[in-house]
């Protein structure tokens, strides 16, 4: 039997430049009938031409991740920002105060196209610069809570995707002992990091702050990509910034934090969740794959992930992580 839920991820599979064009035509923009397939797998993100116009950026959200409700949350938290004159990309909004857009079997939003390079990790200033802005978000973040979107945790990071990926046997046979047993204790690892943190504080948060989702220009960065917002402690939108080793990181941490703390106060007993949070994403990681293995975009963008090199490589980046983990946090002067 059919579902509407089937029916609607059946629609997002086959979502085509026709489909796409009507849906913006719909909203009374005028499409050039150019467009150019951006780089994201979890929904659909277009450059679109715009007769005598600058060309915009469609997004076509993936059936059943969130609710409308959610959505439109995230969409007022970049629109919150942007108000205050924080450099985020926040929707467009229609006439109607709408920036949540139905056609058809597709939910979807429209934003202004910007353009940008990745920051330079390994310059001052420019993480300075970066914790400044991470900075003034968190600080409107702390004003009040989502009522829609997902707190970070350890049971919808790890402990689900752990069991995603044992149920349904994407792991080779011979190293299904290795890789259950060394999630097991990195399970436990994570949860005495956390334990070791204490009481932090969550607030509303980017959620997936990584480099590529900053886009600088000589004026400075600006943040893209609001999608995964969810609240959390802090040092989720800081840590992706912070890689290599120890000495390394702990100077890109002290150039973060320089500029963060003009805006928001740190707590340093969050630097016990740095790598208790790369072990999180590094585990969820593979399972998303592995969940959207049904969608025929990711095999063709993923193709090494159905390898045996694949998972041996996976089990060692773990075992890696549990060695780190039990390592003593990172310091801040």
């Amino acid at each position: 039997m059919t579902t509407s839920n089937d029916i609607l991820s059946q629609a997002f599979a086959e979502l085509t430049p026709d489909h796409i064009l009507d849906a913006i035509e719909a909203t009374g923009i005028d499409c050039d009938g150019r467009f150019l397939a951006l780089n994201s797998y979890e929904n659909r993100v277009y450059q679109i031409g715009v007769e005598e116009d600058k060309p915009i950026v469609a997004k076509f959200y993936r059936p059943h991740r969130w609710s409308d409700a959610a959505i439109i949350e995230e969409h007022q938290f970049t629109l919150d920002l942007a108000e205050q004159e924080i450099p985020v990309i926040a929707p467009i909004v229609n006439q109607q105060g709408e920036t949540l857009h139905k056609h058809g079997h597709y939910r979807f939003a429209l934003y202004p196209c910007r353009g940008g390079r990745s920051p330079e990790l390994d310059n001052p200033e420019h993480l300075e610069q970066l914790g400044r802005f991470i900075g003034r978000i968190h600080a409107l973040g702390a004003t009040k809570k989502f009522e829609h979107r997902t707190t970070l945790n350890i049971e919808t990071l790890a402990i689900k995707p752990r069991a995603f990926l044992l149920d349904n046997e994407y792991i080779p046979e011979y190293l299904l002992e290795a890789y259950t047993s060394v999630t097991t204790d990195l399970i436990r690892q994570i949860e005495r990091s956390f334990e070791r943190a204490g009481d932090v504080k969550n607030i509303r948060l980017h959620g997936d702050c990584h480099p590529s989702n900053i886009l600088w220009t000589d004026d400075g960065p600006h943040i893209v990509d609001f999608d995964d917002a969810r609240t959390g402690p802090a040092i989720q939108d800081l840590w992706m910034f912070l890689s290599g080793d120890r000495p390394y990181m702990t100077e890109r941490l002290a150039d973060l934090l320089e500029g963060y703390t003009q805006f928001y106060d740190f707590d340093p007993r969050e630097l016990h969740l740095v790598e208790a949070l790369r072990t999180l994403r590094i585990i969820h990681y593979t399972s998303w794959i592995a969940s959207r293995w049904h969608d025929p975009a990711f095999p063709r963008a993923f193709p090494w992930f159905d390898t045996t090199r694949y998972w041996e490589d996976h089990v060692l980046a773990l075992r890696e992580q549990a060695a780190l983990l039990n390592e003593k946090p990172l310091v801040w002067d």
